[in-house]
């Protein structure tokens, strides 16, 4: 499968896991931060203001667009994956996790304070900035082991069928590219 589009699927199915992370640590904070929408709302809502169209939201609307916006950057941001995925040490877990905190640095720390959309992460309470960080481990962790599941085994067993016939040097009949 293409690089690209492997990454692009990864960072998308990541955005599962890494947003039940979110949800279930928003519930556990204090409830003054629990009032506050999650940043991937926060973030929507912004760019629908910028826009022109928040007022004309419904909630249903602001919900599936909050949900297919987040979904776009994490698929947007798994797509940078495969440029550093061999540049990076370490397990396809490991190397995920580094791009998740570079996604979380680069986001929060960076282009959305920079272009007014929220306040730098230093100015968020420590459960807030918890819950962000954390879920951008989780997504980033998933996005590289779904990566590695979508580059390498396939290949990597048919790799290992190719020496074993050699070695046997018995042709075999059927070659197994399945996962």
């Amino acid at each position: 499968m293409n690089q690209i589009i492997s990454g692009l699927l990864s960072g998308a199915v990541a955005t599962i896991p890494m947003t039940l992370l979110m949800k279930a640590i928003h519930l556990s904070l204090p409830h003054e931060q629990r009032n506050q929408p999650a940043p991937p709302r926060q973030i929507t809502m912004k760019a629908a203001e910028v826009a022109g169209v928040e007022e004309h939201m419904d909630e249903p609307a602001r919900v599936v667009s909050t949900a297919v916006s987040h979904f776009g950057y994490g698929a947007t941001a798994g797509a940078a994956y495969p440029a550093l995925e061999e540049k990076l040490p370490g397990t396809p877990a490991a190397r995920g996790a580094v791009l998740g905190l570079g996604v979380w640095a680069v986001s929060y720390l960076g282009w959305l304070p920079a272009a007014g959309v929220l306040p730098s992460a230093t100015r968020w309470p420590a459960g807030r900035n918890f819950m962000m960080i954390a879920a951008h481990v989780v997504w980033g962790v998933a996005t590289g082991l779904v990566y590695d599941q979508l580059q390498r085994r396939p290949a990597t067993k048919v790799v290992r069928h190719q020496q074993a016939q050699q070695e046997t040097e018995e042709p075999a009949e059927v070659a197994y590219y399945g996962a």
